[in-house]
């Protein structure tokens, strides 16, 4: 039976409930406590029966095997749940994300219980994820002249540069093709190119609030560490369950048209066969960049015409250039036609012409796309290289998943089976599939209904 304890402070009266729960290993007993404090305006008859309730409460959870009582704050308990996570395989990539998000998460509920979250206030949190003012950097930077020359002088690769600046190179790169980045990253930039980032960038404050899209990342996170804590049995419900974080906007899969495909091959033929080779692999399988760049040379059926997708080149500042399972840990084969297969044979007459050239200096890999020393490629040089491309032809942006895209929409539009589109992407279910594509299979449908009517009305009138 719970034991109920008044207790005087200098403002204010409290209430501690303390349920016995048998005995340790030790033999000393196992006591749960709780401190209830009334709100202010209860009458004493309505705070006995009030704490009444509450001790009752609080003895069904623990006998339920819930420590409602738990001491654990939210920020200590979200670095339990992610070490957990990173222990049972939790991608590098996720992790670095996660440890992003906690950034906002703990100043807003970090010093709160985990008993004591409510909806309301997660809710309020996200609120505030709405407002203007709030990004991490509310200052943004835009290049004010083209950095490539300033870059170039330096005579460092992107890679090269990224370290020394401190930052990412997705984001060097971003600066060199004249995207607006952090004041942060700008900063990092000037200083590395030894200027003033007055006379480099233009700088802005950047007032827009986070989408629905990255808060909705937040509560998903607040929500796993929450139902980590629900399955511990450390609280009695999920309360991000009961949250009503905001739904994001429906963003249509963005795809080349065929004329555009077709000029972009038109202009890779002059390209060096590497950057050619690599563009053709990404417009014809629909692969991730990193999936591209992870390809060994194992991973080639010279016999039948098909590559093995089973791991990703990716890169993260904490932990640079690494090898990793694909996106859904799965591998899966890719058919290719016989015009890429003649590609990849030339490309591979050219790889081995280099290895020659470079004798001693070569640097061995085992992947299929390597820089001019035989090392492994950066998977961010695909998305510059790109860019450049781009730039020289006049082209529409090109970027590496764009062609992924174009990809599922010829095979939707062409009647392929849905299930056999998700297996060349590599989705982990056919629904994410549908998810991304549905504007797509939508109007191939529509198309269906009109090449019905054309094959059983439309030729004879008479018919209808």
């Amino acid at each position: 039976m719970a034991n109920i304890t008044r207790r005087e402070g200098k403002t204010k009266t409290s209430y501690q409930i303390t349920v016995t729960a048998g005995r340790d290993i030790n033999g000393r007993q196992i006591r749960h406590r709780k401190t209830w404090t009334p709100p202010a305006g209860m009458t004493e008859l309505q705070i006995k029966k009030e704490v009444q309730r509450q001790a009752f409460e609080f003895e069904r959870e623990i006998e339920q095997g819930y420590m409602a009582d738990n001491r654990q704050k939210f920020a200590e308990y979200a670095d339990y749940v992610l070490e957990l996570k990173v222990r049972n395989g939790l991608k590098i990539r996720t992790a670095d994300r996660y440890r992003s998000l906690l950034k906002r998460i703990n100043p807003a509920i970090g010093h709160m219980k985990l008993s004591e979250i409510r909806p309301q206030h997660l809710n309020n949190f996200y609120a505030s994820l709405s407002g203007k003012g709030v990004r991490s950097s509310s200052q943004k930077a835009t290049p004010k002249k083209n950095l490539f020359k300033l870059l170039r002088s330096t005579g460092m690769s992107i890679q090269a540069f990224a370290e020394k600046a401190g930052t990412a190179p997705s984001n060097v790169q971003a600066a060199l093709r004249g995207e607006t980045v952090t004041l942060t990253v700008a900063n990092a930039i000037s200083e590395a190119l030894e200027k003033k980032t007055e006379n480099l960038f233009m700088v802005s404050k950047d007032t827009r609030p986070l989408s629905a899209k990255t808060i909705l990342e937040y509560h998903r996170f607040i929500s796993s560490v929450l139902h980590q804590a629900e399955r511990e049995m450390i609280v009695p419900y999920n309360a991000a369950a009961k949250a009503s974080p905001p739904k994001p906007e429906k963003v249509e899969a963005e795809c080349f048209q065929p004329d555009e495909i077709l000029e972009i091959l038109d202009c890779l033929v002059d390209e060096p066969i590497r950057w050619r080779t690599i563009t053709h692999m990404l417009i014809i399988t629909g692969c991730r960049r990193g999936e591209i760049m992870g390809l060994h040379w194992s991973d080639i059926d010279w016999d039948n015409s098909q590559i093995c997708v089973c791991r990703a080149l990716l890169y993260t500042v904490s932990a640079g250039v690494y090898e990793d399972s694909t996106k859904t840990r799965e591998r899966r084969y890719v058919k290719l036609p016989l015009e890429t297969m003649m590609t990849l044979r030339a490309y591979k007459a050219w790889y081995e012409d280099l290895k020659v050239k470079n004798g001693d200096r070569w640097e061995y890999s085992p992947y299929v796309f390597v820089n001019d020393s035989g090392g492994p490629l950066h998977s961010d040089s695909i998305t510059k290289w790109l860019t450049e491309f781009a730039d020289r032809h006049g082209l529409v942006d090109v970027h590496p998943h764009k062609f992924r895209h174009t990809m599922a929409s010829v095979l939707i539009n062409n009647g392929t089976d849905i299930v056999a589109v998700s297996k060349r992407l590599g989705h982990a279910k056919v629904s994410s599939t549908t998810d991304i594509y549905s504007h797509i299979i939508n109007e191939a449908d529509a198309k269906s209904a009109e090449c019905i009517a054309d094959t059983y009305l439309r030729r004879n009138p008479t018919a209808m």
